[in-house]
């Protein structure tokens, strides 16, 4: 369904009621409803702004779903929401990719999550320090202390 018919639905049937059918149609597609979801029905006019947000971002990706879930899980791995994991864990399931796909997507998570920890860790402990690591490898300009590299 393009964007407009989802305007268009929604002006022919109203907030409330295009509520309940999306949420219906959610629950036919992925066996349930995601909390987050749940959580917004009493306020359609969040939840269908939420849902058309989320239609317009799958509709303008290049991705194939099974990507879409496999970024899915990584990104609630990385987070950890487990409520978001599981939901993931279970559509991928229900999608037919397989543990060994599923891994995969975990153990990137968490390498970018100890990447990123490493990261930021070191890099606040060298600006407590006073210490500019681009200085001393020798680059052309120091972005950090905004000085002429020194000949070592």
């Amino acid at each position: 369904m393009s964007f407009e018919d989802e305007l268009d639905a929604i002006l022919v049937k109203g907030k409330e009621k295009s509520a309940e059918d999306i949420l219906r149609s959610i629950q036919s597609a992925y066996g349930e409803v995601p909390y987050v979801f749940e959580f917004m029905k009493d306020q359609p006019e969040i939840l269908l702004t939420k849902i058309l947000h989320n239609n317009a971002i799958l509709r303008s990706s290049t991705l194939d779903m099974k990507t879409v879930e496999l970024i899915s899980i990584a990104v609630s791995a990385a987070m950890r929401c487990s409520h978001c994991l599981k939901l993931h864990l279970r559509m991928a399931t229900n999608m037919g990719i397989s543990d060994e796909e599923i891994a995969a997507a975990i153990f990137l998570a968490g390498n970018l999550v100890n990447a990123s920890v490493l990261a930021t860790a070191t890099r606040q402990l060298d600006e407590e320090r006073d210490v500019c690591r681009a200085c001393k490898i020798g680059s052309e300009a120091c972005d950090i202390n905004g000085e002429e590299q020194k000949p070592q």
